[in-house]
């Protein structure tokens, strides 16, 4: 990675796309190493995670992970999963999140020298020209290693940085997955 000790560094994390690129990829994020790592590069100004949530419902899978994230160190905005009809009259839901993390990385860029976008969503490249007319530096990260490629091209091509997402496993993934743990107790009770 190409950063600066003294850059004002801010991420911005497209929670969905992330959260399908690493599986796509065959790990977990490990939030807490993915947030020391940035911390290392330079001076971390703020890091936000984007997700929509399900209203009305007792529990929510994703939950926990984003209370974990408001209590260690991320700033989370969320807003409600939107359920319609589609002209076919199937059951759809919605939950983009692209408005509110373009109006704060706009809204932020003034106060940093590196934005480091989580996404691949192509619909971020007007976002990262933008922020790159006001002098901001502009890292992408996702995948294409992945089947299909979770990047879009022109969001790659318009980073001053792209990062692999597999070439960050090995910093930002949780170590101990279910398997691994099977197979410790596996050991352990063998013993």
């Amino acid at each position: 990675m190409n950063f600066y000790s003294q850059e004002r560094i801010g991420i911005f994390i497209d929670g969905a796309n992330l959260y399908s690129a690493a599986r796509a990829l065959g790990f977990d994020i490990d939030y807490k190493n993915l947030l020391q790592l940035f911390a290392k590069q330079g001076r971390l100004v703020r890091a936000f995670y984007y997700t929509a949530l399900i209203e009305d419902q007792e529990y929510s899978p994703i939950r926990p992970l984003v209370d974990w994230l408001d209590y260690n160190g991320y700033t989370i905005v969320t807003k409600p999963l939107k359920e319609y009809v589609d002209s076919t009259g199937r059951r759809k839901v919605k939950g983009n999140m692209d408005i509110e993390l373009a109006i704060d990385v706009l809204e932020m860029a003034d106060h940093l020298d590196h934005v480091v976008l989580f996404s691949g969503d192509g619909d971020f490249r007007r976002l990262i020209e933008a922020i790159q007319r006001k002098g901001v530096r502009a890292t992408v990260v996702s995948t294409i290693r992945s089947q299909p490629p979770m990047i879009a091209d022109e969001l790659r091509r318009q980073a001053d940085i792209f990062v692999e997402l597999q070439e960050l496993a090995p910093m930002i993934s949780r170590h101990v997955n279910r398997g691994d743990a099977q197979t410790q107790h596996s050991n352990a009770s063998a013993a």
